[in-house]
């Protein structure tokens, strides 16, 4: 499949251009107001919002007001199609897995396991509907958007924690434990299968999203993480690529390492944080793969408009190239100050324009 520019708008040409290296006219660039920041400011976010329309173009006055949290986004706990148990403190941030409680803790219990069928039902256990799937992507077809796809935050790698518990998966990886294989290759399939499934119905850019490092390293070494786990993402990616379906990857924490084994792989879109892998580190990648650069959301609920605004100036003077291949992401949670999140939206919308 080959994506042709003209069969979409003015604002998904300037994205796959961006992707391309093709001249994009603007930086791609998204503000992200997190559910949580809708609960806490309300209409005092909405104002921010209707100012800014280069950056929320199809934002609608009270739009908030229908935000409807997923089960994920909802305070308390409960157990996914895996019998993971998730748990959230607080309405509107995501839940954590209950590490204690990681259903195959013990070995013993990986004799009677095995893995939900992805095609019949999504992360919450409801019953999927693929049909109305493949009708949204012809939609976005219809209205000249590209067709996306995804799978489930955390889909490879954290999903094996989730599934062992963190401590148990480092030790499996270190002492090189073989049931461990099995446990990959069940989760592996599963997610193969969905992409396929994806594929099928007529997904132009699939979008994952794996947290792969901590906030200084990654959290296992560069060969392991090569040994373990390159060999399931260069498959995922790959079916992608041979389809002619972009890949983008989400990846929180420390990953410099394995930024090149990912462009191997196949990722044509990666959005690592600036915090954990430094500006000048990642400067590095420029020219190589589109990076959708996370600003630093540890700065944002700290510093003055103004550092924020210089911090982000400094990311593009650093990154952006005329050629393309910087797109810019700032999340905004509720630790953030609304005027901040102000300076975020001036800046950006000064330096670069919608995302699609």
């Amino acid at each position: 499949m080959k994506i042709n520019f003209s069969d979409k708008n003015k604002c998904t040409q300037n994205y796959i251009k961006a992707i391309e290296f093709q001249n994009p006219e603007w930086i791609p660039s998204v503000v992200a107001i997190m559910p949580a920041t809708w609960i806490k400011y309300g209409e005092r976010i909405e104002k921010i919002v209707l100012n800014h329309p280069k950056l929320f173009p199809h934002y609608k006055k009270d739009d908030f007001k229908k935000i409807k949290l997923n089960r994920a986004y909802q305070k308390g706990r409960w157990k996914d199609i895996w019998n993971i148990t998730w748990e959230n403190v607080e309405e509107g941030l995501s839940s954590a897995p209950v590490d204690a409680e990681a259903p195959l803790r013990n070995w013993e219990d990986l004799k009677n396991y095995s893995a939900p069928n992805p095609l019949l039902f999504d992360w919450f256990g409801e019953k999927i509907d693929w049909e109305e799937r493949r009708k949204g992507l012809e939609k976005s077809k219809k209205e000249r958007n590209l067709a996306s796809g995804g799978l489930v935050h955390g889909f490879m790698y954290m999903w094996l924690y989730y599934l062992r518990g963190f401590s148990n998966l480092m030790l499996d990886i270190a002492s090189n434990e073989p049931k461990l294989n099995q446990l990959i290759e069940m989760v592996l399939e599963y997610n193969l299968k969905l992409v396929n499934k994806w594929i099928e119905i007529g997904a132009e850019i699939i979008h994952f999203g794996d947290d792969l490092g901590l906030q200084r390293s990654l959290p296992i070494s560069p060969p392991d993480w090569r040994k373990h786990l390159k060999p399931c993402y260069r498959k995922i990616f790959g079916t992608c690529r041979d389809n002619g379906v972009y890949v983008y990857l989400h990846s929180d924490g420390h990953m410099l390492e394995i930024i090149d084994d990912l462009i191997e792989c196949g990722v044509n879109v990666i959005n690592p944080q600036i915090r954990a892998n430094g500006l000048e580190e990642l400067a590095k990648f420029k020219g190589k793969i589109c990076i959708h650069l996370d600003l630093d959301r540890q700065l944002f609920p700290f510093a003055r408009p103004e550092e924020i605004k210089s911090h982000i100036r400094e990311a593009v003077n650093r990154m952006n190239l005329k050629e393309g291949g910087l797109m810019l992401h700032a999340e905004c949670e509720q630790d953030v100050p609304l005027r901040n999140i102000e300076a975020i939206c001036e800046v950006i919308e000064e330096l670069g324009g919608p995302i699609i």
